[in-house]
């Protein structure tokens, strides 16, 4: 019912939202009369902030369309390389027609980074994809908005979620392939290749984990806090939802964005009031490039996906409440997660040493667990000063932690270790 009642409060809001929007320009543009009125531009101000603050918020592009590799500029073209209801695989190709620039890229490791099915949508790693550009094929998991995947295709649950990552390893192959999880799929991916590699299959050659809950006994967050001092019981009848008639996942039940969204704002509203009144002032002084950066960072932030109920409640179950994995009582449709099994694929872990999501601590507990890795293809970063989204995205990402995660990758190119047996019966 909360959905619905969303739904009819945005119909309702439609109507005003569009007129602040439009009363806005007319208060900006120089061919208006009203934008040579006094007070001008505090009138615009204040209706694009409503306006802004109002409207609903659809998935950003990637927009990434030219890199530069090996010192050649080239332009990159999206793609689905594989499309599951839940999830696309997108790649993105770099292109030149110059035979010795095909030949420098020719040998650039491939990289599938897999994104978190958290509340916001693949685009929040932009900085991740695009600086791996330089060196890598890029593939990356572009998870779809729940409430736009039909009911008739069922249920996704956590286990789906691993399969996936499977699929996807397997699609592009995982003899030379480095896998990069960011947040809350190093869970899943560390149970992917974990499965796979008990079942005796070839493993990518190396996992770099980034700020994940591995094992959220270690520094406990607020995140944490809350997924462990509330019932299972009151997630399902509090934050799940059913989807409105007008979406295509209509009758699917979900984690709806709009309380995801709710839950980021609380978690730092001060600083979020902060920020819009400090854009209300910029357009004020005419700082249009502050402005701009104001627009750019909430048009991403604000763009939130629902995500299944099942694999929700399924996270908060087996990751935050049971700690399955790492107490090593996971089972994933029968078969039991043993980490230790894994010894072809090297480990990279990451911490942010300000992370208020993953504390210190939480991504680096993969070591214990991955017994099997010889020691000297494990390594361990924590980044000093940066936050959650610090160790992904940013200065800090592309100057402190990016040579880190190709310089580990372009070791393990180096010194392959041999391929895992098949297991007979």
């Amino acid at each position: 019912m909360l959905y619905h009642l969303h739904e009819f409060q945005r119909s309702l809001l439609s109507p005003m939202l569009a007129y602040a929007e439009a009363t806005s320009k007319l208060y900006t543009q120089q061919g208006s009369w009203l934008s040579r009125m006094p007070g001008a531009s505090r009138m615009a101000a204040g209706f694009e902030l409503f306006y802004r603050i109002g409207k609903g918020y659809e998935k950003p592009e990637f927009g990434i369309r030219s890199v530069n590799a090996h010192g050649h500029d080239l332009p990159i073209v999206e793609y689905t390389a594989l499309d599951k209801p839940f999830c696309r695989l997108i790649r993105f190709k770099r292109f030149s027609d110059q035979a010795e620039v095909v030949a420098d890229l020719k040998d650039d490791p491939p990289v599938l980074v897999v994104a978190p099915l958290s509340g916001h949508h693949s685009t929040l790693l932009r900085d991740t994809v695009r600086t791996l550009l330089k060196d890598h094929k890029v593939y990356i998991t572009d998870w779809v908005d729940a409430r736009m995947v039909p009911a008739r295709e069922g249920a996704f649950h956590l286990h789906d979620y691993i399969a996936y990552i499977q699929e996807f390893i397997r699609h592009i192959g995982a003899e030379n392939l480095h896998v990069i999880s960011v947040c809350q799929p190093t869970v899943p991916v560390l149970a992917a290749i974990s499965l796979m590699a008990s079942a005796g299959e070839t493993t990518p050659l190396s996992m770099t984990m980034m700020g994940g809950p591995i094992d959220t006994r270690q520094s406990p967050t607020q995140v944490n806090d809350v997924a462990t001092t509330k019932p299972l019981s009151w997630f399902k009848q509090t934050v799940i939802h059913d989807v409105p008639r007008n979406y295509p996942g209509a009758g699917r039940r979900v984690y709806p964005g709009f309380l995801q969204h709710a839950g980021f704002i609380a978690m730092n509203p001060g600083r979020h009031m902060t920020s819009h009144w400090d854009f209300y002032e910029d357009l004020l002084r005419g700082d249009l490039e502050d402005a701009d950066s104001h627009r750019k960072f909430y048009d991403e932030y604000n763009a939130v996906l629902d995500m299944p109920a099942e694999y929700y409640l399924d996270t908060i179950e087996v990751v935050f409440q049971q700690h399955l994995l790492p107490r090593g009582r996971w089972d994933v449709q029968g078969q039991r997660v043993k980490p230790a099994d894994i010894r072809r694929t090297a480990l990279l872990t990451i911490e942010g040493e300000m992370d208020d999501i993953s504390g210190i601590g939480q991504t680096r507990a993969a070591h214990d667990l991955c017994s099997g890795i010889d020691a000297k293809r494990k390594q361990h970063l924590e980044v000093p000063g940066a936050g959650h989204y610090g160790i992904f995205s940013g200065r800090r990402w592309r100057e402190v932690v990016y040579p880190e995660v190709r310089d580990f990758i372009r070791a393990q190119i180096a010194k392959p270790v041999g391929k895992a047996k098949k297991k007979t019966a």
